[in-house]
């Protein structure tokens, strides 16, 4: 596989600018003036969240081939790929069908600031939600008559499937085949990062103007939104983090205590840099001094940062709800279906990127085979750098603890003849 491109994001700008303009907003809000935020900056904040979206259908379907063609290698690997991957399809069904559950729980015990709401929805009034399709429609649709149309609609669903299957399909091709389908998709979603790391560049300019809007909308009430979204997708990381321990203390042959001390540097990293692949080294250090054997936990640590981020199907399915919630978008059985099949199969490719940089192309998704408007993730995308370090932490917090119980169940290792 490339490798990923060097992608970088003025987050401080980037959350100074939003500030920024919510305080605009505020400020002219009610005056003659505030007419020219719809005028003026309206139209940036449009086309850089345009921008922004042109990139999803290409990238995830790149992404996804190439994930899934990398995890069908490793699956290949003999029975310890197929209890490393069995063990992280397990917890990242279990952290989504968690999310899917708590999230809406959350929001009715702590819901989201009394108007705000309102004002979100009448901001972003132009932006169309997908169709929320009845149950038979919506299996239906897993399957297109045409990929392409479906793609043309962002029909995000019948994209992944298809991308998944293309991808095992080509696993079954020659070597020379197969390796000129897994460059040219790699070369594809590089192209795509690429891209987007040239609309990142200008994001403080973009949140400023989107900010704007949004404080002209909804006044001071837009910055409680934003803190109490941000505790409520920590929330679901925190579960997924203190599951690490639970499954640690069971799991974990040196036990929880000496879990806790050996996985503080991998943390203390992840809160640096946001980044689990940063994070891979003390990772590696931390299962050394668990007595993890060295084969495990070479083999299964980096299978983690590449193909496992605990946190990200369950985050990125509370971001999705919450964004609904927003909205004013109802959430059915079927929707959370929809954002489930896409939370899990997308996270399989997603680069090892700090949050900030992957979050519109890992939730975007989301949100659309969901029927959720995309337009509010650029301005949360302003905030992203705080559950981002719970993501982080979360993610090497757990791949710490597979990585001992995998060993702790891993087939034993044949004694050589004397």
């Amino acid at each position: 596989m490339l490798e990923t491109p060097e992608i970088r994001m003025p987050t401080w700008l980037t959350l100074g600018g939003l500030l920024a303009g919510i305080a605009l907003g505020v400020l002219l809000r009610g005056s003659a003036a505030e007419a020219w935020i719809g005028t003026v900056l309206g139209p940036v904040g449009t086309l850089w969240l345009n921008a922004l979206q042109i990139t999803i259908v290409p990238l995830v379907a790149a992404l996804v081939v190439t994930g899934m063609m990398h995890m069908a290698r490793a699956a290949q690997a003999g029975r310890m790929a197929a209890l490393t991957l069995g063990t992280f399809a397990a917890l990242l069904v279990t952290g989504s069908v968690m999310s899917a559950l708590v999230t809406p729980a959350l929001l009715r015990i702590f819901p989201v600031p009394a108007g705000v709401a309102d004002g979100f929805a009448a901001d972003l009034a132009g932006v169309e939600a997908g169709p929320v399709p009845v149950f038979a429609d919506f299996v239906t649709s897993f399957i297109p008559t045409n990929i392409f149309a479906a793609a043309s609609q962002t029909a995000m669903i019948p994209v992944v499937i298809f991308a998944a299957t293309l991808a095992l399909a080509a696993t079954r091709l020659g070597p020379v085949q197969r390796d000129a389908i897994a460059l040219f998709f790699a070369s594809i979603a590089n192209a795509m990062l690429v891209m987007i790391g040239w609309v990142l560049r200008i994001a403080p300019l973009g949140v400023f103007a989107l900010g704007a809007k949004l404080g002209a909308s909804t006044g001071l009430g837009a910055i409680a939104t934003l803190g109490h979204y941000v505790l409520t997708v920590s929330a679901i990381g925190f579960v997924i983090f203190i599951g690490a321990y639970g499954l640690a203390a069971f799991r974990v042959k040196a036990g929880l205590g000496a879990f806790a001390r050996a996985v503080l540097p991998a943390q203390a990293v992840a809160l640096s840099t946001q980044s689990s692949l940063a994070s891979l080294p003390p990772m590696l250090a931390a299962a050394r001094r668990l007595n993890i054997a060295e084969d495990t936990a070479d083999f299964v640590l980096p299978m983690a940062v590449t193909v496992f981020r605990a946190t990200s199907p369950a985050m990125n399915l509370a971001v999705a709800i919450y964004t609904a919630h927003l909205m004013g978008v109802e959430i059915t059985a079927g929707t959370l279906v929809a954002g489930f099949i896409v939370a899990s199969l997308t996270t399989l490719g997603a680069p090892s990127l700090p949050g900030s940089i992957s979050f519109v192309s890992s939730i975007g998704p989301i949100a659309i085979a969901m029927g959720v408007p995309v337009a509010p993730l650029a301005i949360l995308v302003a905030v992203e750098m705080l559950p981002d370090i719970m993501r982080t932490i979360g993610n090497v917090t757990m791949n710490v603890a597979v990585t001992g119980a995998i060993d702790r169940n891993a087939p034993a290792k044949p004694v050589p003849d004397a």
